[in-house]
């Protein structure tokens, strides 16, 4: 599930277009040496080209829910705003303990922290940041953050690996994101994937903990295919957050993730500024006033590519990130093999 930018639909970083892939296969296996994130991402939108709106994000009430308004009826406003008639919240949140579940979108490829290039910050960390901020501005205690999510993992290894080890430390808001690996694989059974992620769902709200869920990105260039399977995968997520209540990040939505520039060379990950949008998007999810008004503005247009220099990236592209994506798909490996969670303990965040 992706989202993009540029004319390129190969990638480069302006109006150039590369040259296609010609082998189908080659689009599958479009992916980083760590496994794809949540979504995958090749941009074919212009960052100088108007896009289309996003997709609703929650209704807000006295506790925020979903209350069915999904992407079949678009607001007006840019995805900062939420559906219905709901309004943004300014006061401390009332979280106490979040916990974030997941694969590498989760994790946070590719936002290393300065001095730890091994551990990756992302939206879910900068999101923990947000609110615990807001809620020490408001003179409570900072909230207790922990991140389970490990890259390369597909959804239900996600809920059997994660879930219960989630629940165990009581949290009363858990962030469940998956299900891009999943779309990546020939064989993907989307129904089944989706029974998985609402029986999870259900057991977290059961709990009496709010869920955030998000949607696919958007795809262009080599990885569009992933779409029809994305749409599918988002109609049912939006249904499962109207059945149980649950908050969702509008992934699909975010404009400004329609710019290669956003993404990492693996054309699949998230820069750190691309992460930051996230989090303002996930706030807004949370029904939650983003710390950036402005956090959907595009980028200024990016340069000219020329040919010659598009058809290099595309060529690098495809031996340093689809050759060992392939590699590990045939042998049965995972870029997540051996790794453990960056922040297995819910603790007051940020961390001493």
């Amino acid at each position: 599930m992706s989202a993009t930018s540029s004319q390129n639909p190969e990638g480069s970083h302006d109006s150039t277009p590369a040259p296609p892939v010609s082998d189908p296969a080659a689009a599958d296996a479009a992916a980083s040496s760590a496994d794809p994130v949540t979504s995958p991402t090749d941009p074919a939108v212009s960052s100088g080209s108007p896009a289309p709106q996003p997709a609703a994000t929650r209704p807000v009430s006295s506790r925020p829910r979903a209350t069915g308004h999904g992407p079949a009826e678009p607001p007006a406003e840019p995805a900062a705003a939420s559906s219905g008639s709901a309004t943004r919240s300014d006061e401390a949140p009332r979280w106490q303990r979040y916990v974030a579940i997941g694969d590498s979108f989760t994790e946070g490829l590719w936002d290393p922290y300065p001095g730890l290039e091994d551990t990756q910050r992302g939206w879910a960390d900068r999101l923990a940041t947000s609110l615990s901020e807001r809620r020490i501005a408001a003179g409570e205690p900072a909230i207790e953050y922990a991140n389970l999510a490990i890259r390369g993992r597909l959804l239900r290894p996600i809920i059997a690996e994660q879930l219960d080890a989630a629940l165990s430390v009581k949290p009363d808001l858990v962030s469940l994101i998956g299900g891009g690996n999943d779309i990546l694989r020939p064989g993907v059974d989307l129904e089944t994937i989706c029974a998985a992620l609402e029986h999870a769902v259900a057991r977290i709200r059961a709990t009496g903990a709010d869920v955030l869920l998000g949607t696919g990105f958007k795809a262009g260039g080599t990885l569009a295919w992933t779409n029809s399977r994305v749409g599918v995968y988002n109609a049912n997520l939006w249904s499962i957050a109207r059945r149980h209540d649950a908050h969702v990040l509008d992934l699909w939505g975010i404009r400004s993730l329609f710019d290669l520039r956003m993404w990492s060379s693996d054309r699949i990950h998230l820069l750190p500024e691309g992460h930051e949008r996230v989090k303002n998007a996930a706030l807004a999810g949370l029904g939650l006033s983003p710390d950036d008004p402005d956090w959907d503005e595009p980028l200024p247009p990016a340069p000219r590519q020329t040919l010659v220099a598009a058809t290099r990236e595309h060529a690098a592209w495809a031996r340093e990130h689809v050759g060992p994506w392939v590699k590990r798909r045939v042998t049965g490996r995972s870029s997540g093999d051996g790794r453990t969670p960056k922040w297995p303990a819910a603790e007051p965040w940020p961390r001493a």
